[in-house]
């Protein structure tokens, strides 16, 4: 039998659609997700309204490439939608956020009894749920360490979807990494939905940190995937001055620049406190890239907001943005606020801070011309390495040898917009 898996959203579901591969490749043969499969996995997720909607066309696809498939919805819209959708009525399985685990279990119970199965609960406490990867299809793994969000911000349904934060444990985290560097992976990237929140006993993400470097001899590279602002300790700058291994980016969601609605969207910080610890982190490492998430057209947010959030992204000097328009979660505390912005308004926001994003960071990309980078290669493709620098820049390099895999120092001879080229010294 034939499986297909279509992951949306985010790297923890990058990192879980992976498990779901690896574990139903002991028994079935994976295709891609366009061709006909007796099995289809949709990893779906309601963050904004746009993955939500995704989500919906790739249960429906999946039914109309195979009308007898086994159709299967795992994830945070499950967890969020169930009984309420349409689309997810024609799934024979559906799994929210807990017992993701069971999924390969799950299917081989439905392909026995053809009973349809449905196991989303409403849950608040639970335990992490480990899954441990041998390998992944690409030059750098990710591991999952932390699951679940305490924050409650005003917009975001993800508490709602993760239920509250939960940690792997330090030694599984250490054997996993082992595994992962042994399996090939020069780089790994830590990943959770608040990263910067992991704890085991008295560790925190820092000490983590620490411990990884020193006991995975084979790992080359670490990257932190996402950490708030008030979660990026002196402990942690302190660790990344000393050992070049962790990476030289780190993505500090920011939301909106405007003193007012931070306060009412429940942010933990003011624009003085993100200000000063950006400039804290850029003084002391050196070349670092900090990008950021903003989101544009929250409930209330006049054009003065709106400029008060463009002014002080470029005060703080972030190198680049990821911009999302305001999506209304229903369950979430700005779902029934009135003063909803105007999707045209919405949109002339995104318009012009992604603008500005590009500014921002082809002006630092700019600044590596004529310095040596370390860059980890990807792929090899017409007489092209490319790959990615501790910054998380792409950068090509003119060469007959293949050099995937590889870390190489490159010598960088320009910047055409935001790519690097340069070559290897």
């Amino acid at each position: 039998m034939k499986f297909a898996i279509c992951n949306l959203g985010c790297k923890v579901n990058n990192f879980e659609a992976n498990w779901y591969a690896m574990k139903l490749k002991e028994k079935y043969h994976q295709v891609d997700f366009k061709e006909f499969a007796d099995i289809y996995v949709i990893n779906t997720c309601t963050v904004t309204n746009m993955a939500s909607s995704k989500s919906r066309q790739m249960i429906r696809k999946a039914r109309k490439q195979n009308p007898e498939a086994v159709i299967v919805a795992v994830g945070c819209y499950v967890q969020i939608e169930a009984g309420k959708v349409e689309a997810l009525e024609e799934c024979d399985i559906l799994i929210g956020s807990k017992d993701k685990i069971k999924l390969p279990q799950l299917i081989e119970k439905f392909l026995s009894d053809k009973e349809k199965i449905r196991i989303v609960e409403s849950f608040n406490e639970t335990d992490f749920e480990e899954m441990f990867i041998l390998s992944f299809n690409q030059t750098r793994a990710y591991l999952k360490i932390q699951d679940g969000c305490n924050q409650f911000c005003s917009y975001c349904i993800i508490p709602y979807a993760r239920g509250r934060e939960r940690c792997l444990d330090a030694e599984s985290i250490i054997k996993q990494a082992n595994q992962l560097t042994l399996s090939g992976h020069k780089e790994l990237v830590l990943t959770g939905i608040h990263t910067g929140r992991w704890s085991d006993g008295g560790l925190d993400l820092a000490d983590l940190i620490e411990k990884i470097i020193k006991e995975v001899k084979q790992l080359e590279r670490l990257r932190i995937s996402s950490i708030e602002v008030t979660e990026v300790t002196n402990k942690l700058i302190d660790l990344m001055i000393r050992n070049k291994k962790i990476c030289r980016h780190l993505h500090i969601p920011l939301q909106t620049g405007s003193k007012r609605l931070l306060k009412i969207n429940n942010r933990p910080y003011t624009t003085e406190y993100f200000y000063k610890r950006i400039l804290d982190i850029k003084n002391k490492v050196n070349d670092i890239s900090i990008s950021s998430d903003v989101i544009v057209g929250l409930p209330s947010e006049t054009d003065e907001d709106f400029e008060e959030t463009r002014k002080f992204v470029e005060k703080c000097g972030l190198s680049f943005l990821h911009v999302f328009p305001y999506a209304q979660k229903k369950g979430t505390f700005n779902f029934n606020l009135k003063n909803q912005v105007a999707e045209r308004v919405k949109k002339q926001r995104v318009a012009c801070l992604t603008n500005l994003s590009d500014r921002l960071y082809n002006n630092y990309v700019k600044e590596f011309v004529g310095k040596t980078v370390k860059v980890l290669f990807e792929r090899h493709k017409n007489g092209v390495s490319i790959g990615h620098c501790s910054q998380y820049i792409l950068v090509k390099v003119n060469s007959k040898i293949d050099y995937s895999n590889q870390l190489k120092d490159v010598y960088i001879d320009l910047a055409e917009g935001n790519i690097l080229k340069g070559h290897i010294v």
